[in-house]
């Protein structure tokens, strides 16, 4: 945020402390870069002065008196102009008497208004999510900002994705760090989180993702539990990608007396590739045989997997793929529990599952499984 050059997009969960930065960096430049013009917008003029008011407390903190003291030899940097809207320190000198850091709401008028750096900070939230109008207006807010912006200026844009078509779709591609990679939130603060909202609020809020918020066959997703022994002696099924824009889902589990338990990876790659992996977690997890249907690849992959040692159980799908999903899996989704260490791409690909999703791999594979698991499936000759 103070050293780059290049617009840029940050997106991470809530709770990731990304405004917080953006404070510590605006609070920094007025220091720094003391002649350069700071725009900063937000959703509300509420919500701007929240963050106007962390930077000013920032700048008046012992530790940023001391560090300003030190590096303009005297004095610390005094604050000149202080509303809830707008800064500027004595270390400003321009002739055109600007505050350097305005913040304002993205209803107010931009016109006329012209900044050096312009950060937005989640411009985009949930109006945009329930709301074309919104979604159209906060666009076009973002649009104008290349005109606002002077030349050899910036624009950087943090927030969280809440819609396909929403206005960081506008935005240069992102930098994301979502729930699982900042490693901020536990499991069991994920695991609650997870049963709070629907599916769809979830994913956009701490996945970074877009998933339908109607029309799916899942409404949340199912317990975690971390005993892995639970699966052992369960069996196995692959549903395999031979390239294209389909992926590699494998789901392992376990019918015990209190439900299944399952376990899945997604994999956005060609079957061969990964081969190797599957057949480890399958050993890992003690699971066999391995479901396989073989419409696709006339048996190629079953007599693979064969050759290297793993059971196989290849079969001829007849069933149509929806009713499947929505027959077995639907049906056994209320007594499921997930191994914790389960792909959140083969978890998110289920709880966005609709009749005219892009992708199954996932569903299908577990379906498949539990239908397995829940009345054999036949099997084929190879």
């Amino acid at each position: 945020m103070i050293t780059g050059t290049e617009d840029w997009t940050l997106l991470a969960h809530r709770g990731s402390y990304k405004t917080t930065c953006l404070s510590l960096a605006m609070a920094a430049l007025m220091c720094l870069s003391p002649g350069r013009s700071i725009l900063f917008l937000r959703k509300t003029d509420k919500d701007v002065e929240e963050v106007v008011r962390q930077v000013r407390q920032i700048l008046l903190a012992p530790p940023t008196q001391a560090l300003t003291a030190r590096l303009y030899g005297g004095a610390p940097v005094r604050l000149t102009r202080a509303t809830s809207t707008e800064l500027c320190c004595d270390c400003r000198f321009t002739p055109k008497g600007t505050v350097q850091l305005r913040g304002q709401g993205i209803g107010g008028s931009l016109t006329g208004k012209h900044a050096d750096l312009i950060f937005t900070d989640d411009i985009v939230n949930l109006e945009d999510r329930l709301s074309e109008a919104e979604r159209l207006h906060t666009r076009q807010v973002w649009q104008e900002l290349q005109n606002i912006r002077n030349p050899g200026g910036r624009i950087v844009s943090t927030g969280t994705p809440w819609h396909p078509e929403d206005a960081i779709s506008l935005m240069p591609s992102p930098e994301k760090w979502d729930c699982h990679r900042t490693g901020l939130l536990s499991s069991e603060a994920l695991d609650r989180l997870r049963q709070q909202m629907e599916p769809s609020l979830f994913a956009a809020n701490y996945e970074l993702r877009h998933i339908p918020a109607t029309g799916t066959l899942f409404p949340k997703a199912p317990p975690f539990v971390d005993d892995e022994t639970l699966l052992w002696d369960g069996i196995a099924h692959l549903d395999a990608s031979y390239g294209g824009g389909d992926g590699t889902a494998l789901t392992l589990g376990r019918r015990t007396p209190e439900g299944w338990v399952l376990y899945g990876r997604l994999w956005k790659a060609h079957v061969d590739t990964v081969l190797d992996e599957i057949l480890a977690e399958c050993g890992r997890l003690r699971c066999a045989p391995l479901y396989l249907e073989v419409n696709g690849d006339k048996g190629y992959l079953a007599r693979e997997i064969r050759r290297r040692g793993l059971p196989v159980h290849p079969y001829t799908e007849r069933m149509n793929k929806h009713i499947k999903i929505a027959s077995y899996l639907r049906a056994a989704w209320p007594e499921i529990r997930l191994l914790r260490q389960t792909d959140p791409e083969w978890l998110a690909q289920i709880l966005g599952y609709a009749a005219n999703a892009a992708h199954d791999d996932a569903p299908d594979s577990a379906a498949s499984l539990i239908r397995a698991g829940s009345k054999g499936t036949s099997s084929v000759s190879l």
